[in-house]
């Protein structure tokens, strides 16, 4: 959290601030944020604060939440002039195609723990290949085949189905 002093937002609109126990207070709304799924809300909340003299002064602390779910508007509060990043909209052809497969080979281990294991390299259309796996290109993906005790992972179609190569 940052704390600024308590002057720093005043111009921020109003917004009831839902905190974890289920308590609102009133906050202000400084900044709103759009990311893949939700919207991300950057408030200030009153709060005090120790001054360097050792007394205590009004202040407030800023924190992102997830919005709506933490936070409320006010009635008669505009929101229009607060900054505001939103993503951009999917292209006719994304909207259409759906979301871009990755591209390149997907590089595995197999075997338990110890060792080195034995790699697996997926094809870029398997569904058993782990999101988290190293994604390779072409000249990797092949020099990773030359090794020896390496597995190659082929699917027909776009089913994910993984067939053995034939040998």
């Amino acid at each position: 959290m940052q704390e600024q002093p308590a002057q720093a937002g005043a111009d921020a609109p109003l917004i009831t601030v839902v905190l974890p126990d289920g308590q609102e207070v009133d906050g202000r709304l400084h900044e709103r944020r759009q990311t893949p799924g939700q919207w991300w809300y950057r408030v200030g909340v009153p709060a005090w604060r120790n001054t360097d003299d050792g007394g205590v002064a009004a202040s407030e602390y800023r924190v992102w939440v997830r919005a709506p779910g933490m936070v409320r508007p006010v009635d008669g509060a505009a929101y229009d002039a607060v900054a505001t990043q939103r993503m951009e909209p999917p292209t006719a052809v994304e909207t259409i195609l759906g979301p871009r497969r990755r591209t390149g080979w997907v590089l595995t281990k197999s075997g338990g723990r110890r060792g080195a294991g034995a790699a697996v390299i997926h094809a870029p259309d398997c569904g058993e290949a782990p999101a988290s796996g190293q994604v390779l290109g072409l000249d990797a993906a092949l020099t990773a085949a030359e090794r020896a005790g390496a597995t190659l992972c082929t699917v027909r179609g776009r089913t994910g189905t993984r067939t053995s190569p034939r040998r």
